[in-house]
């Protein structure tokens, strides 16, 4: 067989196991998502690619043209686009044109969306207060909620089971890597079907427990390592001294840092009791001090421009800033102590949330204000001293609101847990302002007017209203090539996944 031949009957072999490959979504898939990837391969001659999607399961061209939802013609044989509902079965497929002349066509391919509670808008909503005026084609994810929000306020994704157990996630948010993460014990890593990337190990490699007792945050650094919060107790004596053999000390809760690579493995990690036990808020942690029994970490921010992780510590009003790989505390903010030199830092924030660096140079937080007697969140910008014993500086500040609701039971809201802010590209800030009984979602700009802002609601079918679902945390979407990635990234995994188990 000469080679010409050779290469013609091994591409008449392998043409249609790549061409199969180039078509998503997967045929017959049941996708947890609306907001889908589509795509076909290429042929020669054709120049525009007509995509048609139909409801329902059809096999012949009459019901189909019927039933037909979206045509959308592009230059592109990959599209992303929104099918209407959640629950439906969907037939699609693609006419190829030049210039007006059809060319070709594809098979009719066949796909349903699955739907759960979460997603019933009946039962579960986001209501938006003020609809956007920029970012209009950002998505939002809401962690208590299990699901991804348009800027309409409609789901188009939402949290199946993972690894076969019903989750109820905390720090729901999408990496550049085309992921998404989410709190767990222990976290997780998932693909856009819910298929498990990465699960940090069940180890207590670092507290020396029984686990690494996972609270938080979990997050996937640009360098493809993952970073999350965990727990250790030390038994405090009253002299202010570790006291491990001491019975009469006290059990602290002191807070964990961990770093880990692709394969599981500590790669860093950082203790918070070795800094606390000698630092100079000492004084604070006695074993009868039912306050400060939790230092309480519950945020943390690594810019790997400067090699700076900021922590922070909401019980003790308190931000720490810690030089990475070294693991020394380079500076703390917001100390709740008696010495004069630091008395700038006190009051600055209480309760707080989400510390973060801006690439601007300045931090920026949710403040929980819950020192304040029915206090409201705020916002606040503030900027680091060249001499560290000077304070921080706040530079702007946004006072949160409660609106879209009765405002006479604004004396019932607190704001003591949740709640966090991003930095937008234009110096606008997305924020979740959480509490017990209140949650709004909302974009704010540096002139402190509202860009988008939403309240998450429960139908209740007793009192036949709808109440309002305290989050967590929001995350918001706005990187377009990220969510291409995300949603590519997940519908090859389904390919290979069915191409694995042979279907």
């Amino acid at each position: 067989m000469t080679i010409r031949k050779l290469c013609a009957l091994l591409t008449a072999i392998l043409l249609p196991i790549f061409s199969k490959a180039q078509v998503l979504p997967v045929e017959g898939g049941n996708l947890n998502y609306r907001l889908i990837g589509f795509s076909v391969p290429k042929i020669d001659g054709a120049i525009k690619y007509s995509f048609e999607i139909a409801t329902g399961n059809c096999n012949t061209e009459k019901p189909f043209r019927k039933n037909i939802v979206h045509t959308i013609v592009q230059d592109s044989s990959k599209l992303i686009t929104v099918v209407p509902y959640f629950g439906k079965s969907y037939t699609w497929r693609v006419v190829y044109k030049n210039k007006n002349k059809i060319v070709d066509k594809t098979p009719f391919y066949h796909f349903s969306t699955l739907s759960c509670p979460d997603v019933d808008t009946a039962l579960l909503r986001l209501r938006v207060v003020e609809s956007a005026k920029k970012y209009q084609d950002a998505y939002v994810f809401l962690d208590d909620n299990k699901a991804l929000y348009d800027m309409t306020g409609q789901p188009v994704w939402f949290m199946t089971k993972v690894n076969g157990i019903p989750i109820i996630p905390r720090d729901l948010k999408m990496t550049r890597h085309g992921s998404i993460t989410f709190l767990f014990d222990p976290p997780y890593e998932i693909d856009y079907n819910c298929n498990v990337l990465f699960k940090a190990p069940a180890t207590g490699m670092v507290s020396k427990d029984y686990s690494e007792h996972f609270h938080h945050q979990f997050t996937r650094l640009d360098n493809g390592h993952y970073m999350a919060l965990g727990e250790d107790s030390v038994s405090w004596g009253g002299n202010g001294a570790i006291a491990q053999a001491d019975t009469s000390a006290r059990k602290m809760q002191f807070g964990t840092l961990i770093e880990y690579d692709e394969q599981g493995n500590v790669v860093w990690s950082w203790r918070s009791d070795k800094y606390f036990t000698a630092s100079d808020i000492r004084c604070l942690l006695s074993p009868n001090s039912k306050k400060y029994a939790d230092v309480h970490e519950n945020a943390f921010y690594f810019d790997d421009k400067t090699n700076y992780i900021y922590v922070s510590f909401r019980n003790i009003d308190r931000i720490v800033k810690i030089k990475y790989p070294e693991g020394t505390v380079s500076a703390a903010y917001g100390m709740p102590d008696t010495l004069s030199r630091v008395a700038a830092n006190r009051n600055l924030f209480c309760g707080q949330h989400a510390c973060k660096h801006s690439d601007h140079g300045y931090i920026y937080l949710f403040d929980n204000n819950s020192c304040a007697i029915n206090g409201l969140p705020k916002v606040e910008k503030l900027t680091e001293p060249a001499d560290t014993n000077a304070g921080l500086k706040v530079i702007w500040e946004y006072q949160c609101t409660i609106d879209g609701v009765d405002p006479n039971a604004v004396q019932g809201y607190n704001f003591i847990s949740g709640g966090n802010v991003l930095e937008m590209p234009d110096g606008s800030l997305f924020v979740c302002m959480s509490g017990g009984s209140y949650c709004k979602t909302f974009i704010v700009n540096p002139d402190k007017k509202i860009l988008w802002s939403a309240i998450p609601e429960r139908w209740d079918p007793t009192t036949k209203k709808w109440g309002i679902v305290s989050e967590y945390r929001a995350n918001i979407v706005y990187k377009k090539d990220y969510l291409e990635r995300l949603i590519w990234n997940g519908e090859m995994h389904a390919l290979q996944a069915k191409s694995a188990d042979g279907k």
